[in-house]
């Protein structure tokens, strides 16, 4: 029998007591959810990072700008998801939300019965924003490598009046000898060379 798994942590932002339950009744409804309330917006990324969820929901009539920044400092775009639903809002205030982070900006308040589906949504955005960012991570790592063993090909074929396959080569075989990445060799190289320069 395979372990259950630990249920989603959420952290719902909801001044109001009457809706917190109604938006937690709904959530226990739809599956297995670990939930904290938080009442008040002052001190929220302090109560977020405390409670660390996988999740962050809240729930504003009117947000201000003051806690859109509070939920950048406690859910920065790499940490969490976050879901926001206001009653009202404006371009500048949807616009800084995003800009924070935020997965889902729901404006025209919350309803019980669309929370899950945008739950889903958000997370799903999330991860999705995740990888793109992870690949574009990697894909930025590669090219500054690549420029790397360019520049120290670039020195050894002046250096040593060799062709750009030999110099690869070359390069290649001194990090199979010292047991180091080729981008590590080259980086050593161009690093000794601009000293010597």
């Amino acid at each position: 029998m395979p372990p259950e798994a630990s249920p989603l942590s959420i952290v719902l932002v909801e001044p109001d007591k009457n809706r917190a339950l109604q938006i937690i009744d709904s959530l226990k409804a739809a599956g297995n959810y670990d939930i904290r309330v938080i009442t008040e917006s002052t001190g929220l990324a302090r109560a977020v990072a405390s409670f660390n969820p996988d999740v962050v929901l809240v729930d504003l009539a009117n947000p201000s700008r003051d806690i859109i920044e509070e939920l950048s400092i406690a859910s920065t775009p790499l940490e969490r998801p976050v879901a926001m639903f206001v009653d009202q809002s404006d371009d500048a205030m949807t616009k800084a939300a995003i800009e924070a982070g935020v997965s889902a900006y729901v404006v025209d308040g919350l309803r019980a019965d669309r929370v899950k589906p945008i739950l889903d949504a958000a997370i799903t955005r999330f991860h999705m924003f995740s990888r793109v960012r992870k690949e574009l991570e990697t894909t930025k790592r590669a090219l500054e490598e690549r420029k790397v063993i360019d520049r120290a090909k670039g020195l050894l074929m002046k250096a040593r009046g060799i062709d750009e396959d030999a110099a690869y080569s070359l390069l290649r075989k001194t990090a199979m000898d010292q047991n180091k990445r080729v981008v590590d060799v080259a980086s050593a190289l161009v690093t000794a060379a601009g000293l010597l320069g």
